[in-house]
C-alpha cells in the first residue's frame, strides 16, 4: 500500500490543474473578495463581525473541500474503474479496496493544505482570526468526510470517467449556494435558510465558522453532518461497482 501511495502521490502532484483549482483559486478568491472596502467592515447582520473573519475563509474552505471531493475524487475512481484498472488489482495482492483507501487519503491531505493555506492567507492579508476552538479539527475532519462520501457516490453513479466531474459540478454549485458562497445564511429569506440547514455544505459552514469565532458548534450542524456522512456512505458503499 506505502507504494501505492507513493506512485498516486506522485501522479496527484504532475496534475497541476487539480492543484491550482483546489489551492490558489479558493486563496485567489479570498484575496481579491477580501479586499472589498465594506467586506473588512463590522456588519450587523453577521452579528457585528467582519465579512473576512468568518464568512468568507469558510466559505473559500469549503470551495476547496467540495472541489477535492466531488470533482477531483470521483474523477480518479470512475477513471480507473473505466480503464478496468481496480478489475486488474482484484486479480493481484493488492485489493482494490488498497487503491480506494490510497484515494482518500490522498484527497484528504490535499484538503489539509488546502486548508491550512486558505487560514495563514485570511490571517495575513485580512487580519481573520485563526480558528480558535478546539471543535475546528473535528468538524473539519468531518465535513470533509462528508462530502467524500458524496464524492464516491458520484463515482459509483457516474456511467463513466468523463460525467463524473460535470455530476460533481452539477451538485456542486447549489451546494455552495445554500452554503453561503454568493449569500450569507443570516441573510437569506426563511424558506431558504432551512433549505440551508438541512443541506450538507450549509451545516459544515457554520460549524466552521462557530468554531473559527471561537465557539462550539451546535449540535444540529454536527446531526445533519453525521447524518449525511452515514447516508452517502452507506449508499457509496452498497452501489460502487470495481469493474
Amino acid at each position: 500500500m506505502k507504494k501505492i501511495l507513493a506512485v498516486e502521490t506522485k501522479l496527484h502532484l504532475r496534475d497541476s490543474w487539480s492543484m491550482l483549482f483546489i489551492i490558489a483559486l479558493p486563496l485567489l478568491l479570498l484575496i481579491v473578495i477580501g479586499n472589498i472596502p465594506d467586506l473588512g467592515k463590522p456588519n450587523a447582520d453577521l452579528g457585528g463581525e467582519r465579512f473576512v473573519d468568518t464568512q468568507l475563509p469558510a466559505t473559500m474552505l469549503l470551495l476547496a473541500l467540495t472541489t477535492v471531493a466531488l470533482t477531483v475524487l470521483p474523477a480518479v475512481l470512475a477513471t480507473y474503474r473505466h480503464q478496468g484498472v481496480l478489475r486488474r488489482m482484484s486479480t493481484t495482492p493488492v485489493s482494490p479496496a488498497s487503491m480506494l483507501s490510497v484515494q482518500l487519503i490522498i484527497n484528504l491531505g490535499m484538503a489539509v493544505i488546502a486548508a491550512v493555506v486558505l487560514i495563514l492567507g485570511a490571517r495575513l492579508v485580512h487580519g481573520s482570526p485563526i480558528p480558535s476552538h478546539w471543535a475546528f479539527v473535528p468538524v473539519f475532519v468531518l465535513g470533509t468526510a462528508a462530502l467524500m462520501s458524496i464524492g464516491l457516490l458520484i463515482a459509483a453513479l457516474a456511467p463513466n470517467a468523463k460525467s463524473a466531474p460535470l455530476i460533481g459540478n452539477v451538485i456542486m454549485f447549489p451546494m455552495l449556494f445554500l452554503a453561503g458562497m454568493w449569500i450569507p445564511r443570516e441573510t437569506m429569506p426563511p424558506v431558504l435558510r432551512t433549505i440551508s440547514d438541512y443541506s450538507v455544505g450549509g451545516p459544515i459552514v457554520q460549524a466552521m465558522r462557530d468554531t473559527w469565532a471561537g465557539d462550539a458548534p451546535s449540535l444540529g450542524s454536527i446531526a445533519v453532518i453525521v447524518v449525511g456522512l452515514a447516508a452517502f456512505s452507506a449508499l457509496a458503499v452498497r452501489l460502487f461497482r470495481w469493474q
